[in-house]
C-alpha cells in the first residue's frame, strides 16, 4: 500500500451509452483519436501520468496543481474547436473534475479522498467544461491565466463534509450565472477581444417586428462565432438583458466583454430602418455606427443582407480599435492574441523591414502560445510573404518552414477559415490551382463573409482565365468591407487585365496611393495594350526605378496563370508598352 498527495484529475465523456448505441464503431474510432492526438499528449506535456482508464473516462495523476488545471484547459479548448463544426449527434464532449489531496495505490487499484472527490467533481461540471475543490483553487487562483466563478459549497454523494466549488471559465463558455455573478475586471479581460451582441431593440410598437428584431441578433451572434480571433459571448447570457435599461459598462462588465454591439429596430409603413453601433467599453467611445434602411419587400433577405455586412464590417472595425491601442504598448507587454494582430498589421504593409518585424512578433505570439493554430497560420503566410518577394537567404528552407506551420495549424484546428485561406495562398504560389479551389471552398464554407478569403476567390478565378468572376468576388469583398485593404485594388486591376478591359485595370491600380514595380508594369501592358506608348514609357521607367533587376522574364515567372494565352496576353502587353 503506497499513500501520496497529489492533484488528481477525473475525466469522464458526455453521453458515452447514447453515442455507443447510434454509432458504435465511429465512437470508438473517433474516441480513440481524441485520446491519441490530443488528450494523451497533453497530459504528457505537462507531467501528468494516467492510473486508471475506463471505457468512457479516465483519471490522471499529477504531481502539480498548475500542471493539472493547465491540461484540463488546453483538452477543452482544443476539444471545442475540434467539435465547432460537428453535428450534436456524433459530438465527443468532456466534464472534468480535479482535486487536490491524498490518493492510496493497493493491489493495481487507486483509491483515498482524492480520487473520490475529483470524480464527484467532475459529474457537476458543465458539460466541455471543469470543475475544482477549493484545495485546487487555493493553489492556482492568480498563478495562471485563468477565471474561476464560485460555486459555493456543495454536498457530494458519499462524501460527509460539503466541499466548496469552483468552474473554470474557458474560452468560449460562460458562466450559467454570469448575469448575476460578476466576476474581477482583471479576471473578467480574455487573450482574444470579447463581444457581445445584445439584443436588438424593437422600436416600431409591431409584435412582428420582435421575431425580425431577435433573429437579426442571434444571425450576428452565429456568424460572429465563425470568427476564431474574436471571443464571442453566448446567446444565453446576453439575453438575460432583453427589454431592459441597462448600464453598458455594467453589462459589459457582468459578461466579461470588452466591446459591445447594440441596435435597434424601426418600421414605418412599408420601410424598415435597422441601426446598429460598437461600443468599447472600457473607453465608453463608439468605435463603429451604421443605419441601414430597406423597403420590407422580404424580411428574410433583408436579414441575411444586413448580417451580412454587419458581421463582414464589425471585425475589421474591432480589429483597428485594438490596433489603435497596441500601437501604444511595448512588444514586450503585448499578449500571444495582441502580437498576432500587430503581425498582421505590419504583414499588410508588404514591406521587407517589416516582413522582419511581423516575423518577429509572430514568433513571440507562438513563445505564448506553442498551440495557437491561427498564430501558426499566421507564421505561414507572413514567412511567405518572405519567400514570394524574395526577402530570405534560404528559399527552400523557407517554404519549408512555411509548410510546416500551415500543416500544424490545421493538425491543431481545421475550422479555421484562415488556415485554409493560407493553405490557397501556397497553393497558388506552386501553380497548383485544384488544391487551390479545395482550400478556398473549404475557407468560405466556414466562413463567407470574410473579406480576404472571398478577395482570394476573385484572385483565384482570375487566374483561373474566368476574370468576370474574379471581378465579381473581388468587388463582393470590398462591399463586405469597405475599409477594406488598399491591395484589393491591384487585385481588381488585374482580373480587369485578364478581361481586356484595359481602362477599367488602370482606374482600379489609380486607387493606390503608391505602386510597386509589379503593379507599376501592370499599368505599363496597359497602356501598351491601348497604344499610349508615352503613358506606357512613362510607367516602364517607374519599374526600372523600383527594381533595376525586375525584368519581364522575371515578372512573367511571377505568374499563376492556368492558360498560356494570359500569360502570353502579359508578356504582349509589356513588348507593346516598350519593356
Amino acid at each position: 500500500m503506497e499513500h501520496r498527495l497529489a492533484a488528481v484529475l477525473a475525466a469522464d465523456m458526455v453521453g458515452y451509452s447514447r453515442l455507443m448505441e447510434v454509432d458504435e464503431r465511429g465512437t470508438l474510432a473517433r474516441l480513440r483519436a481524441h485520446r491519441i492526438e490530443l488528450i494523451d499528449p497533453a497530459i504528457a506535456k505537462n507531467q501528468g501520468r494516467i492510473i486508471k482508464t475506463t471505457g468512457d473516462g479516465l483519471l490522471v495523476e499529477f504531481q502539480s496543481v498548475t500542471d493539472a488545471v493547465r491540461c484540463a484547459v488546453e483538452v477543452q479548448e482544443r476539444m471545442r474547436r475540434r467539435n465547432a463544426d460537428v453535428p450534436d449527434d456524433r459530438r465527443i464532449d468532456f466534464r472534468i473534475g480535479i482535486n487536490l489531496g491524498d490518493i492510496i495505490f493497493e493491489d493495481g487499484d487507486i483509491y483515498g479522498d482524492g480520487v473520490n472527490i475529483a470524480a464527484r467533481i467532475e459529474q457537476l461540471a458543465d458539460i466541455g467544461g471543469i470543475c475544482v475543490s477549493a484545495a485546487v483553487h487555493g493553489q492556482v487562483d492568480g498563478r495562471l491565466d485563468v477565471v474561476f466563478e464560485d460555486l459555493g459549497e456543495k454536498l457530494l454523494k458519499n462524501i460527509s463534509r460539503p466541499v466548496r466549488l469552483y468552474r473554470v471559465v474557458t474560452e468560449g463558455a460562460v458562466p450559467q450565472s454570469a448575469a448575476g455573478s460578476p466576476l474581477a475586471d482583471r479576471k473578467a479581460a480574455v487573450t482574444k477581444p470579447s463581444i457581445a451582441v445584445l439584443p436588438f431593440a424593437n422600436m416600431s410598437g409591431d409584435p412582428e417586428q420582435e421575431f425580425f428584431a431577435d433573429g437579426l441578433t442571434e444571425d450576428i451572434l452565429t456568424e460572429l462565432s465563425r470568427r476564431r480571433e474574436l471571443f464571442v459571448i453566448s446567446r444565453t447570457s446576453t439575453f438575460v438583458y432583453k427589454g431592459q435599461a441597462a448600464n453598458l459598462r455594467e453589462v459589459a462588465r457582468k459578461l466579461g466583454a470588452r466591446y459591445l454591439v447594440e441596435g435597434s429596430v424601426r418600421k414605418s409603413g412599408d420601410r424598415l430602418r435597422i441601426t446598429v453601433q460598437l461600443i468599447d467599453t472600457a473607453s465608453d467611445t463608439h468605435v463603429w455606427a451604421e443605419r441601414f434602411d430597406r423597403k420590407l419587400d422580404d424580411v428574410f433577405a433583408i436579414q441575411d443582407e444586413i448580417t451580412s455586412s454587419i458581421v463582414a464590417t464589425l471585425p475589421g472595425r474591432l480589429e483597428a480599435a485594438q490596433q489603435d491601442r497596441l500601437a501604444r504598448l511595448k512588444p514586450s507587454s503585448l499578449a500571444a492574441y495582441e502580437c498576432v494582430l500587430a503581425a498582421k498589421v505590419l504583414h499588410h504593409r508588404s514591406t521587407r523591414e517589416d516582413n522582419v518585424e511581423a516575423q518577429k512578433l509572430i514568433g513571440r505570439a507562438l513563445q505564448l502560445d506553442p498551440d495557437y493554430a491561427h498564430a501558426r497560420a499566421w507564421r505561414g503566410c507572413i514567412l511567405g510573404q518572405a519567400w514570394g518577394y524574395g526577402w530570405c537567404e534560404d528559399r527552400e528552407a523557407t517554404f519549408d518552414e512555411v509548410v510546416f506551420e500551415l500543416d500544424k495549424a490545421m493538425a491543431l484546428d481545421d475550422n479555421d477559415a484562415d488556415v485554409h485561406r493560407i493553405l490557397a495562398a501556397v497553393a497558388i504560389t506552386r501553380n497548383d490551382l485544384t488544391r487551390a479551389r479545395f482550400h478556398q471552398d473549404r475557407a468560405l464554407a466556414l466562413n463567407p463573409n470574410y473579406d480576404l478569403v472571398v478577395v482570394q476567390m476573385g484572385e483565384l478565378f482570375t487566374w483561373l482565365g474566368r476574370s468576370e468572376e474574379g471581378v465579381e468576388w473581388i468587388r463582393r469583398a470590398m462591399k463586405l468591407n469597405p475599409h477594406h485593404p488598399a491591395r484589393f485594388w491591384s487585385h481588381l486591376g488585374k482580373a480587369h487585365f485578364v478581361g481586356r478591359q484595359y481602362a477599367q485595370a488602370i482606374e482600379a491600380f489609380m486607387h493606390l496611393s503608391a505602386m510597386d514595380a509589379q503593379q507599376h508594369a501592370f499599368v505599363a501592358a496597359c497602356y501598351g495594350w491601348l497604344g499610349d506608348r508615352t503613358a506606357a514609357a512613362a510607367h516602364v521607367a517607374r519599374v526600372r526605378e523600383l527594381d533595376r533587376e525586375l525584368d519581364p522574364p522575371k515578372l512573367l515567372a511571377m505568374m499563376h496563370y492556368a492558360n498560356d494565352a494570359d500569360l502570353q496576353h502579359l508578356r504582349d502587353g509589356f513588348v507593346k508598352a516598350g519593356m
